[in-house]
């Protein structure tokens, strides 16, 4: 299991966020070569950020590299770059179908990149959140589903309101996508830095949905995404009570049995589970 609770954009163009990502406690670090990169320092940042992701200065945690979109004059040279720098994966946004999945995986092996260079498929658009699970399921390689929550506001006309509720249909479809495909998924990013009770609301928002972490804009957001993120103390309690009440019932030849008067079963020891080997994957990260 890979602890992906915190996953921070960098700006590709920015050298000094470039080194300070070396010592931010992220679960993961995606250097951005679209969004946050003027169209004029778009051969630099490629050149920086593969050199970073190239260095190995990064420790335990995963790099990605988010790569410019499908339809720009970039993708073809930044997909060349970051297969040559080999990080743990690449960032594509915009996907809309299993086709532009399967490009970009052959983009990637004629780059030469490893098989162990995952995707990461942004979902953005109305189309994207239809067609989930067929790009979901479209690649080996893909191994996460991001959700691009701006854009999708954006395409839908929605009103941003605490809550999200014009973007809970969304977010419920690409949830199953991604769990009937056995893939990860990530939230998208909290536009507002400043209000640290609206981001940690919907930081637990998405935990209760079962998003395995979230993308972040701030270096600020991480602790309180990965407080929010990571099993607490009681869950971990829990969980271990769980499986030793289970394990002893089974000696016994039962099947079931009730831990201070709730009823478990097999599907309770297998979140309980998931819940330690999590725990245990957060504190190698420390």
């Amino acid at each position: 299991m890979r602890p992906r609770r915190s996953v921070l954009y960098l700006p590709g163009a920015n050298e000094r966020a470039v080194e300070k990502a070396k010592t931010v406690p992220a679960d993961a670090l995606v250097f951005d070569l679209e969004d946050a990169v003027a169209p004029d320092a778009k051969e630099a940042a490629r050149e920086r950020v593969c050199a970073a992701v190239a260095s190995g200065d990064y420790g335990e945690r995963e790099v990605a590299v988010r790569v410019n979109a499908l339809d720009t004059e970039w993708q073809d040279a930044d997909l060349r770059a970051a297969a040559q720098a080999g990080p743990d994966a690449v960032v594509v946004p915009k996907v809309g179908s299993a086709r532009d999945v399967q490009n970009i995986e052959r983009a990637l092996e004629l780059g030469g990149a490893a098989g162990e260079v995952a995707i990461w498929a942004m979902l953005e658009t109305p189309a994207a959140v239809l067609r989930a699970e067929e790009i979901a399921t479209a690649s080996d390689r893909l191994t996460v589903l991001v959700l691009g929550t701006n854009d999708l506001a954006k395409e839908l006309r929605a009103e941003a309101v605490p809550g999200r509720a014009p973007l809970l249909g969304a977010l419920s479809l690409c949830l199953l996508a991604a769990r009937s495909a056995g893939r990860a998924i990530l939230d998208g990013v909290y536009n507002d830095v400043a209000d640290t009770a609206g981001f940690e609301a919907e930081c637990v928002q998405a935990r209760q949905f079962g998003f395995d972490g979230k993308t972040l804009i701030h270096p600020s957001q991480i602790e309180p995404c990965n407080r929010v993120f990571a099993p607490s103390a009681e869950d971990v309690e829990w969980a271990r009570t769980v499986i030793d009440a289970f394990e002893r019932a089974r000696a016994e030849g039962r099947g079931v049995v009730t831990v201070h008067g709730r009823m478990i079963e097999n599907l309770h020891v297998d979140t309980a589970r998931r819940v330690l080997a999590l725990a245990e994957a957060v504190e190698r990260l420390r």
